[in-house]
């Protein structure tokens, strides 16, 4: 059986909503954050790259959310939720998997900027960045006014990699939706799935944590 090492607050919860639609059964293992709202201790060191998600499967102990959830449709679902080569909307697939590495990079940059930069080079820098953020969610909001999921007509792994930054980045002051018709009603339709609403409930950012 699958052990989901959960952070609280944090892109582990997809994890957990990926074996809530798969109907896969696993252990969930909850960490608190810390008053600075970083990682406890015992969660950095579950895995040399010190993130979540994190997964466990017998020996193997897998970081990084994208491997996580190919590995866990391949190796348990027969594919399911994912996009072949062979299929028309492959490279939509692709691109939309590995979305959330874009938002997630110019989410750190910002913070890190807002944190410690001053100048005419920090507003220069500020400013490429958002134009490559508003560059990305111009094109978020194009493709989900043309289609009801990311990779095309069917649900598929790439929701499951995105929702966290339409929902649960701007709780640690990422870029919100507000603006963005067609990203609200596609959280709306991503939240009414039952799969989801389960997930949320057993990790999402407002879950209680279990008691030892």
């Amino acid at each position: 059986m699958i052990t989901i090492h959960h952070l609280g607050v944090s892109q582990s919860d997809r994890i957990v909503w990926l074996m809530e639609e798969l109907g896969l059964p696993y252990e969930l293992k909850w960490y608190n954050r810390k008053e600075d709202r970083l990682a406890p201790d015992e969660y950095l060191a579950l895995h040399p790259a010190a993130t979540a998600p994190i997964i466990q499967d017998g020996d193997l102990m897998l970081a990084e959310s994208a491997a996580i959830v190919e590995y866990i449709c391949h190796r348990y679902a027969d594919g399911k939720f994912t996009v072949c080569p062979d299929q028309p909307n492959y490279a939509e697939y692709l691109y939309w998997m590995h979305f959330n590495n874009n938002i997630l990079g110019l989410f750190f940059a910002k913070s890190a900027l807002r944190a410690q930069a001053h100048g005419p080079d920090a507003d220069r820098i500020g400013g490429l960045i958002k134009r490559r953020e508003e560059g990305y969610y111009r094109y978020l909001e194009q493709r989900l006014g043309a289609s009801p999921y990311l990779a095309g007509p069917e649900f598929t792994c790439a929701d499951v990699m995105v929702i966290f930054d339409l929902t649960s980045l701007p709780l640690f002051g990422g870029r919100t939706i507000k603006d963005l018709p067609n990203a609200q009603s596609y959280v709306q339709r991503i939240g009414e799935r039952p799969a989801y609403m389960k997930a949320m409930k057993i990790a999402g950012p407002t879950a209680v944590p279990p008691t030892a």
